[in-house]
């Protein structure tokens, strides 16, 4: 009786004392605040608290400690492993926090942790500048740096870590802290790809780039054309400068223009080209991709914020997303993933992607916790589905590609792309030989590990 009465003067005083809104379970908007963009995650929160400010976020995490609670922190809750909430956690909501402030004297930008790709990509624009951002705009930034960062721009500005310049933290005892390469710098090398397990975020500040003009290509292909499409494609990256990127996929024909009607709601294959430079530029460089014969295309200089919202993935449905970094593209795999495609589940947003790497990814800094950078290609299937009976074949094709790909995987991940696959694969994505080095970090900012509902790291 006693803890209950603790714990209901508790939320009593955090309900009085925060400048955002608390939500516990019978609250109006509980259900709401506690639903991410993964339909099969389903978690109930002990607290949801929406911060305001950075003061919140010192309440939010004071009143969880003084009730022995762990904490989730919600920035975008785009990531596929729901780890923005957690059953009987207190979740720090970030979603109110989202000011972005550019400093192009300076080249750099101060992003709240509730920020989205897009808050930061159309704060950015006006100035001619950008960074590696995520390829879907309600991607969280917060998470996504933390954990590493890949996006259409990685090969010429690096990974989003990599311009990575500092960080506001509240830390496990409620303390404000700041890293950078000269304060804190031990914290600073564990946030390039640790993630959330050392603190919330509250705010990370990026170096950007001059970006003035950006142009893609987007071919559409029948899928039997697929395996010459996608040849060509490696041809173009390997050849090719570190201002071109993309993607080779095979999703669902969309119901666009340039679509053929009867590709429509189908399985297609996709060219995805990105280039830094001009429309003429472009078609000069993908010159032999695009002579290849192909059913629809659409070739266009256009706002690099524009496209990050493209191919947005809708919210609501089930999602299971896995990856495995590669040693090459050589034709038999080739093969192997091109005829994958045809049991992935259509027509219901799914993904089957070829991610190229190389270029500035390849070129950065070795010495973080990133193990994949050197693997000059990922292939990344994206399960999306909307009924529950698909939950199963969804599933099983998503393996069946990390099956495939396993006499050409490198054994890395980026764990943003995967949801909960074991602390193996967690120590894959942060290189087994950062391990203890992350833990002693751990040990040194949250020795109770109340940051544990993430790709988590267990103090020493």
């Amino acid at each position: 009786m006693a803890v209950r009465s603790k714990a209901h003067a508790a939320l009593a005083a955090l309900r009085e004392d925060l400048a955002g809104e608390v939500f516990a379970p019978g609250d109006p908007g509980y259900d709401e605040a506690r639903t991410v963009f993964n339909a099969m995650i389903d978690r109930h929160p002990a607290v949801i608290a929406r911060c305001a400010d950075t003061a919140d976020v010192v309440r939010a995490v004071r009143f969880a400690r003084d009730l022995d609670l762990p904490v989730a922190v919600r920035g975008g809750g785009h990531g596929v492993a729901g780890t923005a909430l957690g059953d009987g956690a207190v979740v720090v909501d970030l979603r109110r926090m989202r000011g972005v402030t550019v400093d192009p004297a300076a080249e750099a930008v101060r992003v709240e942790g509730g920020a989205t790709m897009s808050d930061l990509d159309r704060a950015t624009q006006p100035y001619g500048l950008a960074t590696t951002g995520g390829r879907v705009s309600t991607t969280g930034v917060g998470g996504f740096v933390l954990g590493g960062g890949t996006g259409w721009l990685d090969r010429l500005f690096g990974l989003a870590a990599d311009n990575l310049l500092g960080a506001e933290l509240v830390t496990a005892d409620a303390r404000r802290v700041r890293a950078s390469a000269d304060e804190n710098p031990e914290l600073f090398w564990a946030l390039h790809g640790g993630g959330g397990n050392f603190g919330v975020a509250t705010a990370l500040t990026l170096a950007v780039h001059e970006l003035p003009e950006f142009s893609v290509a987007l071919l559409i292909y029948p899928p039997e054309s697929g395996p010459e499409a996608v040849r060509a494609f490696r041809e173009l990256i390997g050849s090719g400068p570190d201002e071109i990127g993309g993607a080779a996929l095979y999703i669902t024909g969309p119901p666009e223009e340039f679509v053929p009607e009867d590709l429509v709601g189908r399985l297609v294959c996709g060219v995805l080209v990105t280039y830094a430079g001009g429309e003429e530029g472009l078609r000069r460089l993908a010159g032999p991709l695009l002579a290849l014969p192909h059913a629809g295309e659409v070739v266009a200089t256009l706002p690099y914020a524009d496209l990050q919202c493209m191919i947005d993935d809708p919210p609501g449905m089930r999602n299971y997303w896995s990856a495995e970094y590669l040693t090459g593209l050589p034709d038999a795999w080739v093969d192997r993933y091109c005829a994958r495609a045809e049991s992935m589940p259509v027509p219901t947003g799914s993904q089957h992607v070829l991610f190229p790497q190389g270029g500035a990814v390849a070129a950065g800094p070795h010495g973080y916790p990133l193990p994949y950078r050197d693997a000059p290609w990922v292939v990344h299937p994206f399960g999306v589905w909307e009924d529950p009976a698909d939950d199963e074949r969804a599933v099983a094709w998503v393996r069946d590609v990390r099956a495939d790909a396993r006499p050409w995987r490198t054994g890395d991940v980026y764990l943003n792309f995967i949801g909960d696959e074991g602390s193996e694969r967690v120590s894959a994505g942060l290189g087994a030989g950062n391990m203890l080095r992350l833990e002693k970090v751990k040990r040194a900012y949250d020795p109770d590990n109340v940051f544990r509902f993430n790709h988590n790291i267990r103090p020493l």
